[in-house]
């Protein structure tokens, strides 16, 4: 299969390069484009009011593989390879290994998340692959975990609009609990602002914060209960996978909304 693989910890990542070199050993051919460094946090940014600039990169990945440096956010890398650095669309859109978890809430920050994305905007099937460790080097469960599913992908494709949000527990391979579908959880941070002066005397702010995971999570509109969260599964060393979509309407709130008449041409405002 043909597969565009790309990041938000840069192109020099161990992540990106054990996904990449892991599927290009199981056959795939494989194009890699990230960030020249690193560009956590992003979100779905894009580059509009300067150059995005692309470099080629040797040496560093499977000989098979065509690999770019790109200046850009990680969206910017995937829209740049489907419009510009590909001959041709790409049967999958990977992003990761990410260095750190993106569990529920996290996504809506997460510039892995967002190039994974890009993808299902363009109407490819994409999968964001993240390591629940932002200190553990290991990620050849994860790049494992990625090469089965994707055979599982090809044979049972992902509805066009769904990206799976996968994340692995920091864990050996054996003491890796399984697999769960999960809904979306809830993160919150315990979030300071450090005031700081620099050596010219002006101030300047550095965010800090370390995240709160609730045992609670709160229950879903559509869903059933005994379906966990990712944040719940993952503490129990489950590899986690939850489908996200791009369309964010509130069902609830609509409903809401016409109930108030709100939508009646004859309300005035």
């Amino acid at each position: 299969m043909k597969l565009l693989i790309s990041n938000d910890d840069g192109i020099f990542a161990l992540g990106v390069r054990t996904l990449a070199n892991t599927l290009a050993d199981a056959g795939h051919d494989v194009t890699v484009v990230c960030p020249d460094r690193e560009r956590s946090a992003t979100g779905h940014g894009l580059t509009l009011h300067d150059p995005i600039r692309a470099e080629r990169v040797e040496s560093i990945f499977h000989p098979t593989i065509r690999a770019w440096s790109c200046s850009g956010t990680p969206s910017d890398c995937v829209k740049l390879a489907l419009g510009a650095l590909l001959e041709c669309p790409p049967d999958f859109v990977l992003s990761g290994i990410n260095h750190g978890s993106n569990l529920g809430t996290d996504v809506l920050y997460s510039g892995t998340v967002s190039a994974a994305m890009e993808g299902v905007l363009e109407g490819i099937p994409s999968v964001a692959f993240s390591l629940a460790s932002y200190t553990l080097q290991e990620f050849q469960p994860a790049a494992q975990f990625a090469k089965t599913l994707l055979v599982q992908l090809e044979k049972q494709p992902l509805p066009q609009t769904t990206l799976l949000n996968v994340n692995i527990p920091p864990v050996k391979q054996e003491d890796i609990a399984g697999i769960a579908i999960t809904r979306q959880g809830i993160r919150r941070y315990h979030e300071t602002f450090e005031k700081r002066v620099d050596p010219r005397g002006k101030t300047y702010y550095w965010l800090a914060g370390e995240v709160i995971e609730e045992l609670e999570q709160p229950d879903h509109l559509h869903l059933p209960s005994h379906i966990p969260t990712d944040v719940q599964a993952i503490r129990e060393k489950y590899i986690t996978m939850t489908p996200l979509q791009y369309n964010l309407t509130d069902t609830a709130g609509v409903h809401m909304l016409q109930d108030w008449g709100m939508g009646d041409c004859n309300w005035r405002y």
